[in-house]
C-alpha cells in the first residue's frame, strides 16, 4: 500500500471514517471473555477444593516453570501473584521489528498510548497522560530504569537496549512512586553482571537504509567478587520523508548510546551494582508535520508573503500529498545528548533486604522546526532548549516474615531544569499591515530556570488474615517545591519569578484472595498525586497539583502453562487534571480541568494449546471524559464553552490485540518460529475539543516476522516487517497559536518497516 493520501483524504478521515464494527458488538465481546476468564476462575477455585494435595503441589510448579519475577512494586514478586494491573515483556521480544521503543511498547501493552510531540514523549495510561506543551511539564506516567525515575519526558525516548524486561503498571501509584505516577509507571529493567561470561552481537539492516548495531558482554573480573557488563546501540537511518525546499531528510535517526555495569559482592550479605551510562543524537527527527488548516482558509498565512505549504505545492501541480514529507525554509534539528550513574548498595540481613539507591541524570537537547510549515521566512521558527540536572537518594527496606511483609521508604529528588523557547518575529508585521521587518529585532522568548525539590516517605504492610486471605494497607507523605525564575517576552518583558511548594498523602488499600493456587481475586483502592507545576519562563500562574481516586478490582488464572488469563475493571476519578493548550493571545497556557472520570475493563489472555503454539489477545473498554471543564474554544474566536461529557486526549473507547507464534523443533534441535500480531485501537481526539481537525481515526497496525536459531542457539536470522499496510498514523496533533492561523501540525508513527536481523550469543 503507498503512503501517500491527498489533502482532501486525510481530512475526511479525520472527520468521517466510520468505527469498525459495531459498539454494541464490541462490548459483548469483551464482557463475555470476562465471563469465560471468571467461569474459568470459578471452575479452577472449585476445583482446589477438592484436589488432593499432591495435584495442587503440581499445579503449583506447572505454574512456577512460567512465573516471570518483576520489581515494579519494589520488591520481587511472581507477575501472576501481583494483585494489580501489570504487564511485562521478557527480553525475548526487545529487539529491531518486535519492541525497540517507546512507541513500539505502546501498541503491547493494554490501554497504553504513546505519541511524541516535538520530540517529547507522551505516554498515556487509561486515557491519562500529558497534553502540555511546555517546558518544566511533567507526565502523569512514571518512567524509571532500573527503578530510577527519569524525570524529562524528551529523555524518555532513547531506544531499547540490553534490557532484561519491561515493567508496566496501570492505574495511580500513588505509595510506591508518588510524583508524576497518576496514570501509572514504567520500569526498564536492564541486564545485570553475570559471573559466567557471556554477550551477543546483532546486526540489522533494513528499508530506509537502516542500520542498527547492538551488543553487550559480560562475566567475572575476580570470581563470584568483581562482575562486569559493556553493551551498546547504534541506529541510523535515512528520513522517512523528505523537505522538498531544502532536499534535507524528515525524521532520520543517528543515535548511539552505551552502557557500563559493575556487580561487586563486597561480603556474603552486601553488594554493590554501579552503572554510567551515555546517549547522544544528533539528526532531523521529530519534525513538524503539516496537516493543513483549521478556522482559516489553506495557506492564508504564508500567501503574505507568496509561499506554500506542501499541500498548496502539490495540489497546484495535480501531485497526491505524502505527509511523511516537510515543506519547510527550515529544516528540523534534533539535537540531544544525556548521561547517568546510579549505585545500589544492597544488605540482606535476615527477613530483611534494605537498598539504598544514588542516581545523577544530566540532560539536554535543542530542537528546531517551522511551526508555519511554508516555505517563506515567517515567524515560524520555533527553537527549543532544555538542561536538567537531577539527583535522586532512596532507600527502600523490605522484610519478608511470616504473615506479614513491610515495605518501607523515603526518598529525596532534586531537579535543576533551565529551558528556552524562543521565536524569532521575523516578518511579522505583514500582520500589522506594516513594513516585514518591522520587528525582525524581537523575538517571542520564554526564558528561565525551576528548582524541584522533592520529598517523601511511604510504608506499606501485607498482613495474612488466613491461608487464602491478605489485606495490604499503605501510604505515603509527599512534599514537593518549586521555586521558578525567568521572564517571558512577546513585543513586551515581563518576570516569571513564582515559587510554590505542595503537601499530599497519598493512601493505598486491597484486599486479595487466593480462590486456588491458580487463580486470585482483588480490589483495592488507591489514591494518587502529581505535583503541582511552574512552567519555564511562563507567564502561567502556578499550576495546581493533580489528584485521583482509583478503584479496581480483577481476577487472574491460569491453568498449568496451557493457559493465563487476567480480567480488571477500574473507575478513576480526577480532580484538578492538568491540560495544556494555546490561548486567545498566542501563548502556551496550562489549566487545571475541574474533573475527568475514567471507568473501564481490561482483558488479558495467553494460550499455549499445542506445543509450539502461543496465541495472546487483549482487549480494552474505556470511558474516559471531563465531567468539568470551561474553557475558550479556538474555533469559535475563543468563547468559553463547557467541555464536559467530552472525551480525554488519546483514550480510545476500544482497543484489542492479537499475537499468534509457532515453534518448529528441527531434527538437530534447530528452531524456526513464526509470528504474527496485530494491534487496532479506535478513534482518538488530540485535543480537549473533540473536533474532527485534531483525531487520529480508528486504524489497525499489522506486524510479523520468521526467525531461526542454531542447535546451541548460537547464531540467529530474523526477517521482519512492522506497519505491513503501511497505515498513515497521526500519533499526535496540535492546534497552532492563532498568530499562525491556528493550523495544525504533529507526528507520524512510523511507515512500514521491514528488515533482516542477524545474531550470534556466545
Amino acid at each position: 500500500m503507498d503512503f501517500k493520501a491527498t489533502a482532501a483524504e486525510l481530512r475526511f478521515k479525520s472527520g468521517a471514517a466510520t468505527q469498525s464494527g459495531n459498539m454494541r458488538a464490541k462490548s459483548r465481546a469483551v464482557l463475555m471473555a470476562g465471563g469465560a476468564i471468571t467461569l474459568i476462575a470459578a471452575s479452577q477455585a472449585a476445583a482446589a477444593q477438592d484436589a488432593p494435595a499432591e495435584e495442587a503441589q503440581a499445579a503449583r510448579g506447572a505454574v512456577a516453570e512460567n512465573t516471570i519475577i518483576v520489581t515494579a512494586r519494589r520488591s520481587e514478586e511472581s507477575l501472576n501473584d501481583i494483585a494489580a494491573s501489570i504487564s511485562a515483556i521478557s527480553a525475548d521480544a526487545i529487539s529491531p521489528g518486535q519492541i525497540e521503543d517507546i512507541e513500539s511498547l505502546g501498541r503491547a501493552i493494554p490501554n497504553v498510548s504513546v505519541g511524541d510531540q516535538f520530540g517529547v514523549n507522551r505516554i498515556f495510561i487509561r486515557g491519562i497522560g500529558m497534553t502540555s506543551i511546555d517546558l518544566g511539564a511533567d507526565g502523569a506516567v512514571a518512567l524509571l530504569q532500573d527503578g530510577v525515575i527519569i524525570a524529562r519526558p524528551a529523555a524518555q525516548l532513547a531506544g531499547f537496549y540490553d534490557l532484561e524486561r519491561v515493567e508496566v503498571l496501570r492505574g495511580p501509584q500513588g505509595t510506591l512512586y508518588g510524583r508524576g505516577a497518576t496514570a501509572g509507571a514504567m520500569n526498564l529493567v536492564t541486564k545485570k553482571p553475570t559471573e559466567e561470561l557471556e554477550g551477543y552481537a546483532r546486526a540489522t539492516y533494513g528499508n530506509y537504509d537502516a542500520v542498527t548495531l547492538e551488543g553487550a558482554v559480560g562475566g567475572a573480573v575476580s570470581g563470584d567478587d568483581v562482575m562486569v557488563r559493556l553493551a551498546g546501540r547504534y541506529d541510523n537511518r535515512s528520513g522517512y520523508g523528505v523537505n522538498l525546499v531544502t532536499g534535507e531528510d524528515v525524521d532520520d535517526r543517528n543515535a548511539f548510546a552505551f552502557r557500563g555495569s559493575l556487580l561487586a559482592n563486597l561480603s556474603s550479605n552486601l553488594s554493590l551494582t554501579l552503572q554510567a551510562e551515555y546517549y547522544r543524537e544528533d539528526d532531523n527527527n521529530y519534525a513538524f508535520h503539516y496537516f493543513g488548516p483549521t478556522v482559516a482558509p489553506e495557506n492564508a498565512l504564508g500567501s503574505l508573503l507568496g509561499g506554500d505549504t506542501i499541500i498548496t505545492f502539490n495540489e497546484a501541480r495535480g501531485q497526491e500529498v505524502n505527509f511523511r514529507d516537510g515543506f519547510s525554509d527550515q529544516d528540523a534539528i534534533n539535537d540531544r545528548e544525556g548521561y547517568n550513574f546510579t549505585g545500589e548498595l544492597s544488605l540482606d540481613a535476615g527477613d530483611w533486604n534494605v537498598k539504598s539507591i544514588t542516581s545523577y541524570r544530566y540532560f539536554d537537547r535543542f530542537q528546531r522546526t517551522d511551526l508555519d510549515a511554508s516555505d517563506v521566512n515567517l515567524f515560524g521558527q520555533n527553537n527549543y532548549t532544555e538542561t536538567s540536572k537531577t539527583f535522586s537518594q532512596e532507600v527502600v527496606a523490605n522484610y519478608d516474615g511470616s504473615g506479614v511483609d513491610l515495605l518501607l521508604g523515603a526518598i529525596y529528588f532534586h531537579e535543576d531544569l533551565f529551558g528556552q523557547v524562543l521565536v524569532p518575529l521575523t516578518n511579522l508585521g505583514v500582520l500589522f499591515g506594516l513594513p516585514a521587518d518591522t520587528f525582525d529585532d524581537q523575538a517571542y522568548r520564554q526564558r528561565g530556570d525551576v528548582a524541584i525539590d522533592a520529598y517523601g516517605a511511604f510504608a506499606q504492610a501485607t498482613v495474612d488474615l488466613n491461608d487464602r486471605l491478605k489485606a495490604t494497607v499503605g501510604g505515603r507523605l509527599s512534599y514537593e517545591e518549586r521555586r521558578g525564575t525567568g521572564s517571558f517576552e512577546f513585543l513586551g518583558l515581563v518576570p516569571t519569578d513564582r515559587s510554590e511548594g505542595w503537601t499530599a498523602f497519598t493512601p493505598t488499600f486491597s484486599l486479595e484472595y487466593q480462590a486456588s493456587d491458580a487463580t486470585l481475586l482483588y480490589a483495592s483502592v488507591t489514591r494518587g498525586f502529581k505535583s503541582g507545576v511552574i512552567n519555564v519562563g511562563s507567564q502561567n500562574e502556578v499550576i495546581d497539583p493533580e489528584f485521583v481516586w482509583g478503584y479496581e478490582a480483577g481476577v487472574k488464572t491460569s491453568i498449568g502453562r496451557t493457559f493465563e488469563g487476567s480480567l480488571a475493571a477500574f473507575y478513576l476519578d480526577y480532580t484538578d487534571l492538568q491540560v495544556g493548550f494555546v490561548d486567545a493571545t498566542s501563548v502556551v497556557t496550562t489549566v487545571n480541568a475541574a474533573a475527568a472520570r475514567n471507568y473501564g475493563v481490561e482483558l488479558e489472555m495467553r494460550a499455549r494449546p499445542l506445543p509450539g503454539l502461543s496465541l495472546e489477545v487483549f482487549g480494552t473498554y474505556l470511558n474516559a471524559k471531563y465531567t468539568e471543564f470551561v474553557t475558550g474554544d479556538y474555533r469559535q474566536g475563543f468563547a468559553e464553552v463547557d467541555l464536559s461529557g467530552n472525551r480525554l486526549q488519546n483514550a480510545p473507547e476500544f482497543s484489542a490485540r492479537g499475537a499468534i507464534s509457532y515453534e518448529w523443533v528441527m531434527a538437530n534441535e534447530s528452531r524456526v518460529t513464526m509470528r504474527s500480531d496485530i494491534n487496532w485501537q479506535d478513534r482518538v481526539f488530540f485535543t480537549e475539543f473533540n473536533n474532527d481537525d485534531a483525531t487520529q481515526p480508528a486504524h489497525a497496525i499489522w506486524n510479523a516476522g520468521i526467525g531461526y536459531s542454531s542447535p546451541d542457539d548460537k547464531y540467529t536470522v530474523d526477517l521482519w516487517v512492522r506497519n505491513i499496510t503501511d497505515e498513515l498514523v497521526i500519533a499526535n496533533n496540535i492546534i497552532t497559536a492563532p498568530l499562525f492561523n491556528s493550523v495544525r501540525v504533529g507526528s507520524l508513527a512510523p511507515p512500514r518497516t521491514y528488515g533482516v536481523t542477524v545474531g550470534v550469543n556466545f
